[in-house]
């Protein structure tokens, strides 16, 4: 609705802490073969996808990355990781090679002018599922925290001077969307909730004879600026993200 005016500032961070142990074994998230890359390819696509989203389109990056732990236990035969994204069973003693990066970040042009910093670590002690964004406009910032999923933080400078400052919405009123279809206001809703209304935009895309968003597109669009970033930490300079 334009109430944040012209975009200046995309901030995107997303922070979680389960590999810190030096002895927690190389799991198939900390082998390039299996997962493709560590926390950039994982945890920064989808600060990269929201910043498409709501934002637009990338248009160069320049990023880099670090791996502190280089070599960890290999996983014994048959170990797989809980819900709680810890080791269960015995590990092994022989020591293996981390092929992925246990920290990236990297600086973005959009193509609208806007700029953005995205940044993605397993190390943020104290950080679960931090993934946290915050956009500045001439006009105003707005600030969303995953693990706050139901609040915004917004500030307006086309408020009172003497009455600015950031407000906490709670966004579980019927007018927010998806919440009428849910409880009462102030009753929030959680992380499973978020997939019933996944379902419900694809089938009523199915329904309505509409394309879904996101969709293959999307994924693609998403992909271009992760491998940008990947030619970067190689190159370590900007890349273009629109390359055939």
């Amino acid at each position: 609705e334009g109430k944040l005016g012209t975009i200046y500032h995309f901030r995107g961070v997303y922070l979680q802490d389960w590999i810190m142990d030096p002895s927690f074994p190389v799991t198939w998230q900390l082998d390039k073969n299996t997962a493709g890359g560590g926390p950039h390819m994982d945890l920064n696509s989808h600060v990269v996808d929201l910043a498409r989203y709501l934002i637009g389109e990338i248009d160069s990056v320049v990023g880099m990355k670090e791996t502190f732990i280089k070599k960890r236990p290999k996983a014994a035969v048959g170990e797989k990781l809980n819900t709680m994204l810890t080791a269960d069973g015995k590990v092994e003693t022989e020591m293996v090679d981390v092929t992925v990066e246990d920290a990236a970040a990297f600086l973005a042009r959009f193509k609208n002018g806007a700029i953005g910093t995205f940044e993605a670590t397993r190390f943020a002690g104290g950080r679960k599922n931090h993934e946290r964004i915050e956009i500045n406009g001439s006009k105003g910032t707005l600030v969303f925290n995953f693990e706050r999923m139901n609040e915004l933080e917004f500030w307006s400078n086309e408020d009172d001077l003497a009455l600015q400052g950031f407000r906490r919405i709670l966004v579980t009123e019927p007018v927010h969307p998806y919440i009428s279809a849910w409880w009462p206001a102030g009753h929030v809703i959680g992380y499973e909730n978020t997939f019933v209304n996944e379902f419900a935009d694809f089938f009523e895309c199915i329904r309505d004879n509409k394309q879904a968003h996101p969709n293959f597109y999307d994924g693609w669009k998403n992909m271009q600026v992760l491998d940008a970033v990947k030619r970067s930490f190689e190159s370590l300079t900007w890349e273009k993200v629109d390359v055939d």
